[in-house]
C-alpha cells in the first residue's frame, strides 16, 4: 500500500488532505520499502500538513472578520 497521491496538493480540500496526512503518516510509521519511498512520503507529508494549516488560517480569519462585524454591529451608535 502507498500513501503517495499524484493529485496536486494545492486543489485539496482541508478534510481531502487529512484524510490522506493520516495515510501517510501510518505508512511512515510502518515503515518504507526505501529511503527513496519514505523520502517522498515525508515530503508529501509536509506538503499536506501545511494545506491544512493553510485551510485553518484562512477559517480563522473568516471567524476573525464575522466576530468584528458582530461587535461592529453591537457597538451603539454604529451604522446599519
Amino acid at each position: 500500500m502507498s500513501a503517495l497521491n499524484d493529485i496536486p496538493v494545492e486543489t485539496l480540500s482541508f478534510e481531502a488532505a487529512r484524510d490522506e496526512l493520516v495515510k501517510v503518516v501510518a505508512e511512515l510509521e510502518q515503515g518504507s520499502p526505501t529511503l527513496e519511498h519514505s523520502l517522498a512520503l515525508w515530503e508529501r507529508g509536509e506538503a499536506l500538513a501545511a494545506r491544512c494549516e493553510e485551510w485553518l488560517l484562512g477559517a480563522k480569519r473568516r471567524l476573525d472578520a464575522a466576530r468584528a462585524a458582530a461587535a461592529d454591529d453591537e457597538t451603539p451608535g454604529a451604522d446599519a
